[in-house]
């Protein structure tokens, strides 16, 4: 997988949870300020490490259902998952050093 795709409600267990490579999933909603913010970060991470790791996005006003099953209640929140379980969780704006950290972890 290249790019960053957008994933719903239907396909985010077949692309998140069983997934090969680890995965960074950005809750997000298009209002976000933050979110907007952080997704040149996202986009960069992903050019760098989009080899090792697969890279989404899950609109939280689109699809209530993913979010609600991992308890987001801000955005932007940043979840990385290996292997089907939730590794790392990440919320709010924070540096792209901080996110690199966790990435390196996993992969």
């Amino acid at each position: 997988m290249t790019g960053i795709i957008e994933l719903d409600d239907d396909n985010f267990d077949e692309e998140v949870l069983k997934a090969e490579l680890p995965v960074m999933v950005d809750f997000w909603a298009p209002w976000c300020g933050p979110c907007k913010a952080i997704g040149p970060t996202v986009e960069a991470l992903e050019k760098t490490y989009g080899e090792k790791m697969n890279f989404v996005k899950v609109n939280v006003d689109e699809n209530p259902v993913v979010p609600s099953k991992y308890g987001i209640q801000a955005i932007p929140t940043l979840i990385l998952f290996k292997g089907g379980e939730v590794v790392d969780k990440i919320t709010g704006m924070v540096a792209k050093e901080k996110l690199e950290e966790s990435i390196k972890k996993i992969i």
